[in-house]
């Protein structure tokens, strides 16, 4: 089964709009407002006329290690508590409304928490007006003398304009006038006390650079976004006091230019300050009931004061205004009064009212993700889908921020404590929203009509009427003045009244008058006509000249455009480069960072390699003090079982001697009974045998073994020469011992390693050996040895004495053997024969002539001691 689908239409490409890469950061200011006590604590401080410090309130701990942390923020310019409207509207609005005159759109919004000072920055109060109403004042003082007849420009519900003709203009008018309900326009400025005298006289201001060939309009509407829904504040809607209905909420749609507008919004022509700002307080008016009515706050809700001004130029004439839609511009000025930003947990709402402030916090939220993705898609070259849909707000005003006009933001600040954590969010949000650029609007296009076409046509009305003033009427189109000057050229006319019949002067007289007044007419066109074409030949000329500079002007045109396409190309070069110098110094400092993170990995690292290191060291130096002290064990282990050894075997020889020798006995005296001889009666002698000789007791510390055999020079150096000089070779690998007795030979040569230039300035050598005893301890001997020459002429060592160094432990158990010890049958241990004491007493025993048999060598009772 095949399913078709149904293709979407193909949406219609935007119209394409004149390249400018020219872009404008948005314009941030603050306005600190005064504290409301003087007692009050005060967390901001103004340092500069563009930096101020938020201080962290006293009992608030800003960090974790509990210091007060202390942050400043720059903006554009920061405008303090002595800053007046009049300042803050030169420097914030003026800019604005002079591009709404030269056709460029503005967006002017206020931020902050709740009671900083937002509605008296936008509106003002009696003799301090605001933004707002400076702003209408400024327009009207420009254009009031070139504003358009009412209803000339009408609005088409589409977010554009239309010019009727004078005829349509002047039903409409007439039809209003009729309507009683509507009120006619002031023509006093004092109307309401509530917004009476908003702006002193000589506080009034115009903008320069109007085009008086333009005629002008300006259509003003005032709407409400509250709860994520845009409420008509200037709609007619039939009041029910019974059963008060809410109002109908307003869609968003986008125009045939791909421009946000509110769909069926009211829009009011006005023609005065007083007027435009009358219809602003109505607005405001209603607003008050509909939260009076509704039970909720108007500081909960976003209010969007929208200016549009249109204009059209003048006729070739002059006088009307051209009927052609294509030629009218219609540019804006939207005057926001942004919610408070403030936690839903500080408004103490429950129930509907809470969920009312998460969506208006949530409309501020998402105008904070608006901004950091186009900063993030500004300085990281990254395109990012920028969510101006998720609230009507943002999605209202996404054309200004895509580059349809100039963006300032005015951030209003409560230096207060209790608003200390909200403020910082604040200051951090406008911080991020300076960083983001909007492209610079482009010029309108220039009217192909000559200039000056308005004063031209003023000057010809006030000609004709005064022409028509001195003539009282026109006749024949000539006035009077002129009339009598032609008739004073002519001759005077002769008397004409005849006599008689027979009267023949009169006539002829006339006749010759007439004739002279006839001639002079004629040399008078002929003049007329003389005059009329070096006129036409001189105005042909000034034709021609006119062509000609006009063919240069069109030809200096043309350069211009090269010249203006290479400028473009340079500027689109150098935003190129300046785009791919911010993402390399983006990059650099990301690597900046990473680098500072890997410095930082390689320093601990390298501190923890070092820590290991040293705790290597430690355990090789353990590892080899016990290879050192199990060497010593195991050698001291190996010796004594070979004098175990080698006591058994003597044991065992001495044991077989003995036995040899009585066998030997025994048949000296069988041989002696079976001979029957006498013998003499004599005590037997051991036989001396050089086997029955006990071998010497080796040493347990043999004498070291000379290095060669001395050589024995012919000539000593002589002791009384300055004393003996030793050289003292201690060997690196020797371990350092803290004992109290150390080894100090004074006027020696110190060395690691025997060489012949040391060994040749002295006489003595001692050299210092270590190793590890039978107890584990390590022991210290200073083998010494007498330094000769040789007949070579070398050095020759030959030792001679050595001295034992050994450190004991007096608690640990001693390993000599008591002779007293016996063994379980009461028999002497084998280690008593390693008792040096028990050898000697045994020795005694066992001397020549003893009357010990030899059988007895294991049986030598101990020497007694004393007791």
């Amino acid at each position: 089964m095949i399913r078709q689908v149904k293709g979407k239409t193909p949406r219609r490409p935007p119209p394409k709009k004149p390249s400018n890469n020219q872009k404008d950061p948005v314009g941030v200011y603050c306005r600190a407002r005064p504290l409301g006590a003087e007692d009050e604590e005060c967390c901001i401080e103004v340092i500069s006329n563009t930096t101020i410090q938020l201080h962290a309130p006293d009992g608030l701990k800003a960090n974790r290690n509990g210091e007060f942390k202390e942050t400043q923020y720059s903006f554009k310019k920061v405008f303090g508590i002595k800053t007046t409207q009049r300042e803050l509207f030169e420097d914030v609005a003026k800019p604005l409304v002079e591009d709404l005159i030269q056709c460029k759109n503005g967006l002017l919004f206020t931020y902050g928490v709740t009671g900083s000072g937002k509605t008296y920055t936008m509106t003002g109060s009696p003799g301090q007006g605001g933004l707002l109403p400076r702003s209408l004042d400024m327009i009207f003082n420009s254009i009031g003398p070139y504003q358009a007849k009412r209803y000339v420009f009408k609005p088409d519900d589409k977010n554009g304009m239309e010019v009727q003709n004078q005829v349509d203009a002047l039903l409409d008018r007439q039809k209003r006038d009729s309507q009683t309900t509507v009120p006619k326009t002031p023509t006093t400025r004092r109307i309401d006390p509530e917004f009476a005298d908003m702006i002193s006289p000589e506080e009034a201001c115009k903008a320069d650079g109007v085009d008086e060939d333009s005629s002008y309009s300006v259509f003003v509407s005032y709407i409400e976004i509250y709860n994520n829904y845009i409420y008509d504040l200037l709609e007619e809607t039939p009041f029910d006091p019974i059963k008060p209905k809410p109002p109908q909420s307003k869609i968003l749609r986008e125009d045939q230019n791909h421009n946000m507008y509110v769909a069926g919004c009211t829009e009011v022509e006005v023609k005065s300050t007083e007027e435009a700002f009358e219809v602003f307080w109505r607005g405001q008016k209603k607003r008050r009931i509909a939260n009076t009515q509704l039970n909720r706050e108007s500081s909960r809700s976003h209010s969007v004061f929208i200016v549009k001004l249109a204009q059209a130029p003048l006729d070739a004439d002059g006088d009307n205004v051209l009927q052609d839609k294509n030629q009218v511009n219609v540019s804006q000025l939207c005057l926001v009064d942004l919610a408070g930003s403030e936690r839903t947990s500080r408004t103490r709402a429950e129930g509907s009212r809470l969920r009312e402030a998460g969506n208006i916090n949530q409309s501020l939220m998402t105008l904070r993700t608006c901004i950091e993705v186009l900063r993030e898609n500004q300085m990281c070259g990254t395109n990012k889908m920028v969510p101006y849909r998720d609230s009507k707000v943002t999605h209202l005003f996404k054309n200004y921020f895509d580059g349809e006009g100039k963006v300032r933001m005015v951030v209003c600040v409560n230096p207060k404590a209790d608003d200390y954590e909200e403020t910082l969010l604040v200051m951090r949000f406008a911080e991020m929203t300076q960083e983001v650029e909007v492209a610079r609007p482009v010029d309108r296009p220039i009217c192909g009509f000559a200039a000056g076409r308005r004063q031209r046509n003023q000057a010809f009305k006030d000609e004709l009427t005064r022409r028509l003033e001195e003539r009282g009427g026109p006749v024949d189109g000539e006035s009077p003045t002129v009339l009598n000057q032609l008739l004073q050229s002519f001759p005077p006319l002769p008397p004409c009244e005849i006599s008689g019949p027979n009267d023949d002067v009169t006539l002829p007289r006339l006749i010759e008058a007439l004739e002279k007044r006839h001639k002079i007419r004629q040399m008078m066109i002929e003049e007329y006509n003389k005059t009329a074409n070096m006129l036409k030949s001189v105005l042909q000329e000034q034709d021609s000249n006119l062509l000609s500079k006009d063919n240069f002007i069109q030809e200096q045109r043309g350069k211009l455009g090269e010249k203006d396409r290479m400028v473009q190309n340079q500027k689109n070069e150098i935003d190129r480069l300046e785009k791919k110098s911010k993402m390399l110094e983006y990059k650099i400092d990301i690597l900046q960072k990473t680098t500072n993170i890997y410095e930082e990995d390689k320093r601990s690292l390298q501190q923890e390699l070092e820590s290991r290191e040293q705790r290597l060291q430690r355990e090789m130096s353990e590892k080899r003090r016990m290879e050192a002290r199990m060497q010593g064990f195991v050698t001291d282990a190996k010796l004594k079982w070979e004098k175990e050894c080698e006591r058994r075997v003597n044991a065992k020889q001495l044991e077989m001697q003995n036995k040899l020798w009585v066998k030997d006995e025994k048949l000296k005296q069988l041989k002696a009974i079976v001979t029957e001889g006498k013998t003499e009666n004599r005590q037997p002698q051991r036989p001396s045998r050089e086997k029955d000789k006990v071998p010497a007791k080796r040493s347990a510390s043999p004498s070291p073994v000379p290095t060669g055999p001395p050589v024995r020079p012919l000539h000593r150096r002589s002791h009384s020469a300055g004393g003996e000089r030793w050289v003292d070779h201690k060997p690196t690998t020797n371990v350092d011992l803290d004992t109290v007795l150390q080894p100090n030979i004074p006027n020696a040569i110190k060395v690691n390693a025997p060489n012949e230039k040391a060994l040749s300035k002295c006489d003595k050598y001692v050299l210092t050996h270590q190793e590890v005893a039978s107890d584990g301890e390590i022991q210290t001997k200073l083998i010494k040895g007498e330094v000769f020459k040789t007949r070579g002429g070398g050095q020759s060592v030959q030792f001679t004495d050595i001295e034992t160094l050994k450190q004991e432990n007096p608690v640990a158990a001693s390993r000599k053997r008591r002779s007293s010890e016996t063994g379980p049958d009461g028999e002497p241990m084998e280690g008593d024969w390693t008792d040096v004491e028990t050898r000697c007493s045994v020795a005694v025993e066992m001397r020549a002539g003893s009357n010990l048999g030899p059988g007895y060598q294991h049986h030598g009772y101990p020497k007694r001691r004393k007791p």
